[in-house]
């Protein structure tokens, strides 16, 4: 597992706004046929990078969720979209919500129910 040091940076919350990050699209993650939309996230106040990754199934209502996790500069190279969801499982932490979950985001770790 990989540690993920906190360092109480508004990032690291749960509830924290997408504009305060920079934000660059990975690609599609077709696995499975979930289409997740993967993107790079660079926060703005500590320049952390997270991966996000949202995926929604228009033919359920309450479907749509998101996670996001730190990346280390070395890791981010190895990312793609195909991978991020087992990136995400093996760190110590992310964040997570989402319609799926009613919830504008939680703290989580291990499993990350996308399907």
């Amino acid at each position: 597992m990989n540690k993920i040091p906190k360092i109480g940076c508004a990032c690291e919350k749960p509830d924290s706004n997408y504009t305060e990050y920079r934000s660059s699209e990975l690609g599609i993650d077709h696995t499975n046929g979930r289409h997740g939309e993967v993107s790079i996230q660079q926060c703005k106040l500590c320049q952390r990078i997270w991966i996000h990754y949202f995926v929604e199934y228009e033919h359920y209502s309450k479907s749509g969720r998101w996670f996001k996790g730190i990346v280390s500069k070395k890791d981010r190279p190895n990312i793609t979209p195909e991978n991020a969801i087992e990136y995400l499982e093996s760190i110590e932490w992310y964040v997570y919500g989402g319609s799926f979950f009613e919830s504008t985001g939680e703290i989580g770790s291990g499993k990350v129910k996308v399907d």
